[in-house]
């Protein structure tokens, strides 16, 4: 199941708020932001810090999209 962070930044568009802005206020790196744009895995810790920035929650920021086979893994 893949993540996508696509509400996340429309958040950051509602509430202008910029990425740099996002991580100097959250406290991580730029990698953060990169993972973020390709779907990449981020550490709870990560999701908590935006979510506290933002004042939202996990759902507001990102959401799980399934699998093109369903979840079925191959074998």
């Amino acid at each position: 199941m893949a993540v996508s962070y696509k509400k996340l930044f429309h958040l950051l568009i509602e509430k202008d708020m910029t990425n740099g802005q996002l991580m100097q206020e959250a406290g991580f790196s730029a990698n953060i932001i990169t993972r973020l744009k390709r779907g990449g895995y981020i550490s709870l810790d990560s999701v908590e810090s935006i979510c506290r920035v933002l004042h939202c929650g996990v759902d507001d920021i990102l959401e799980f999209i399934p699998d093109e086979d369903g979840g079925k893994e191959n074998g």
